[in-house]
């Protein structure tokens, strides 16, 4: 698209500025701009990818090569417009996060996804953010991602100058931690590019230690196939056997490297009501959750993250966090006879992957 001669007439500190002010105004908390070009970066993902650490992420191996460079991606972008905007409910506590990982009878949702679905959020904000662009330079080439697309971005956004990475491979920025999505406009006008940041966790390894399955191999080094997040999101199959007791009470994600992170210490608050907590899920139990029929798991999770995984998932998942809770003694013995009931009486309208967990549940001693 051709370009507005407006852009030249405007002072790059004046645009830089102006940008940066219409971002917060649509809810967003850091704007940064980087270049297409991604150095070493896409080697690393080629050798992540060979080693087979993707897992099940078939759509991370079938476009790596346009992971390599936005501009395959979006003909003509010779910039990366990055955002960052927090999602962390005014009410979320860390201190009582840990306290309900401790209670066998609680089930944990990552924080992330407790509201709405971050990606029609943000991909709306981000859509109204162009069109604002568009109007203050003239028309220009864009395209708007968040976590929608084949690209690297906390890579772009590392460049960009938004934060660091950390050893548990997030994103982490000193003035909001790590708790804040991510989305970019790809665009096709050469704006001024803002620099790196230094990185500052140190000797730190505390999201290293802290993994219960030790997905973390290595500082900056993630093993998806053993992670949380994965195992219980994007793992369409059974859970492995070894990693079913590390699982806990998590049936959606898992927040312990954010939890730990001295960094978030410093974790911003949303503004947004979008973000904030839906159905009670930062305070359900694990029977309440499982109550649930298919239909009012559809009702309750439309219009979140959630819904993508399925009834199926979402039950998998449940049952092994309340054999979990079954084989801990953590639990009094009347809430275990409760969740037996609950789990033998789901049995009748289960499909052979949630029986399998079912079954699993039941026999303390497997």
């Amino acid at each position: 698209m051709p370009l507005s001669s407006n852009l030249s007439t405007l002072d790059e500190s004046e645009l830089q500025t102006w940008l940066g002010e219409k971002a917060v105004k649509l809810g967003f908390n850091g704007l940064r701009i980087t270049n297409t070009h991604l150095g070493s970066a896409s080697e690393r993902l080629q050798e992540w990818l060979a080693e087979g650490r993707h897992g099940h992420m078939e759509y991370m191996q079938r476009h790596a090569n346009l992971r390599s460079d936005p501009g395959l991606l979006v003909p003509g972008t010779v910039r990366v417009i990055c955002v960052t905007m927090n999602y962390l409910p005014v009410d979320c506590d860390f201190d009582r996060e840990w306290k309900r990982l401790e209670d066998p009878a609680q089930a944990i949702v990552s924080m992330y996804a407790r509201g709405r679905d971050y990606h029609k959020v943000l991909r709306n904000r981000l859509q109204d953010f162009a069109k604002a662009i568009e109007e203050k330079i003239g028309t220009f080439g864009y395209r708007v991602f968040t976590d929608s697309a084949p690209l690297m971005e906390v890579e772009l956004a590392r460049k960009a100058g938004l934060g660091w990475r950390g050893k548990h491979t997030l994103l982490l920025n000193r003035e909001s931690g790590s708790t804040f999505f991510l989305g970019e406009i790809l665009v096709d006008v050469p704006l001024p590019i803002d620099q790196e940041s230094e990185e500052h966790c140190g000797t730190c390894t505390s999201c290293i230690d802290v993994c219960p399955t030790q997905a973390i191999t290595a500082p900056y080094q993630l093993d998806a196939r053993r992670c949380i997040s994965y195992l219980t999101i994007e793992n369409p199959e059974s859970i492995p056997m070894e990693f079913r007791r590390a699982m806990g009470n998590r049936v959606y994600g898992c927040d312990d490297c954010q939890l730990i992170c001295p960094w978030n210490k410093f974790a911003k608050r949303t503004q947004l009501p979008d973000f904030a907590q839906r159905h009670g899920l930062g305070q359900a139990s694990l029977l309440h959750l499982w109550s649930w029929t298919e239909a009012e798991f559809e009702q309750r999770h439309e219009g979140s993250a959630i819904r993508r995984i399925g009834y199926s998932r979402w039950r998998r998942n449940l049952a092994v966090a309340m054999g979990n809770a079954l084989r801990g003694p953590r639990i009094a013995d009347h809430e275990k006879e409760e969740i037996r009931k609950a789990l033998s009486m789901g049995m009748a309208t289960a499909d052979s992957l949630v029986t399998e967990h079912i079954q699993w549940a039941l026999n303390p001693s497997s």
